[in-house]
């Protein structure tokens, strides 16, 4: 971890807008990346196993309140083949997302864990959204070795906008991440790049609680709007002043990535699918070329796929999993970076970043 850079320090970079020293920050966050985790890129096969969520969530295109998405969810059988073929592509882990979905039976997916650990040499992620102890304890002890969460914002107003509760929640994300820890899980956890509502100060925050909570892998991707959710029809409106408001911009997502790199060096950083999305030319790379070092190919069937809709427009969505293993290697390759093997873990190792370039010419911008 890097104690160094304050939170002030974090926000000053967010608000730089001068190109000569955002390419500071982007160099200085690829020489922690390269110092700490390598040239590798790790490479994680994405199912998304079914779309029914329990949720209402104020951004996200499989909130139970939108009718016009026909749901999904795939079979035991259709998740074992997919991650078979995961596993024959040579990627290192499988990660099984899904909306929160009282649909998934505890044993029935402890089950499938159990078979995916016994007959690959696959590490298995889960991204199921809050479940109980009882449930994640099940998982774990079947073999899953990851499990992400993201905490959206650290704002607790902005959260309980954006996210109205369940029935019976009693655990917040942040403990609920803390819990993962407990039981043995390599936890992660990330945040939305310009959601409206969110501020520098309250984007700043989230990096440093990125740091404090000592997360093993942090996603940051640019808000999308959804046509059929109440921030993308502009139904809900959080107050906030315009200058403070973040931006959902490629730029600003690189900001977060480099940022989260300096501050979490030994982290597993993706660049998103979402990155790709705005910029389907180049997003990832530049994601992976300012402090990310994982990616994620879709490898859910393209039946499904289309029907997994979080925000629309998302990259790739007609690609099948050949034709993306293939396109993926050949742009980490163009950009001088390898090919991961194995699971990919956390690695362990310490480093003291600095956020400027090899010169330190400043310590931080605008001050």
């Amino acid at each position: 971890m890097n104690p160094e850079l304050t939170k002030s320090e974090i926000e000053s970079w967010l608000r730089e807008t001068d190109p000569v020293e955002l390419e500071k920050l982007w160099q200085a966050a690829d020489r922690i990346r390269r110092e700490t985790v390598g040239n590798a890129v790790h490479l994680r096969g994405l199912l998304e196993i079914s779309n029914y969520c329990r949720r209402s969530c104020a951004y996200c295109g499989l909130s139970r309140h939108n009718p016009s998405l026909a749901r999904y969810r795939m079979t035991a059988e259709e998740i074992l083949d997919a991650a078979r073929q995961i596993a024959a592509f040579g990627y290192g882990t499988v990660v099984l997302q899904a909306g929160e979905d009282d649909g998934i039976e505890a044993a029935w997916l402890a089950e499938i864990i159990r078979t995916i650990k016994q007959s690959t040499p696959l590490a298995v992620t889960l991204s199921l959204g809050e479940r109980s102890l009882d449930e994640l304890r099940l998982w774990r002890q079947a073999g899953a070795d990851r499990y992400l969460l993201r905490f959206e914002t650290s704002d607790p107003e902005l959260f309980r906008l954006i996210h109205p509760p369940v029935p019976g929640q009693t655990l917040s994300r942040i403990d609920l991440l803390r819990q993962l820890r407990s039981l043995g899980y390599e936890v992660g956890s990330g945040v939305m790049v310009g959601i409206p509502g969110q501020t520098y100060r309250s984007l700043a925050e989230d990096i440093d609680l990125f740091r404090r909570l000592d997360l093993d892998m942090i996603g940051a991707g640019p808000y999308i709007p959804h046509p059929h959710t109440p921030l993308g029809t502009g139904l809900l409106k959080p107050s906030v002043c315009p200058a403070e408001q973040v931006p959902n911009t490629e730029e600003m997502t690189y900001k977060v990535i480099a940022l989260t790199r300096l501050v979490c060096p030994e982290a597993n950083i993706p660049s998103t699918t979402a990155l790709a999305t705005i910029n389907r030319e180049s997003g990832r790379e530049l994601g992976l070329q300012r402090g990310a070092n994982i990616v994620m190919p879709n490898c859910t069937p393209p039946h499904y796929r289309q029907l997994y809709e979080i925000y629309p427009g998302k990259a790739c969505i007609n690609e099948t999993a050949q034709a993306c293993q293939s396109c993926l290697a050949q742009r980490i390759r163009s950009i001088g970076r390898t090919l991961g093997t194995g699971p990919g873990g956390r690695q362990h190792r310490t480093a003291v970043p600095n956020p400027q370039s090899d010169s330190d010419e400043r310590s931080a911008p605008n001050q």
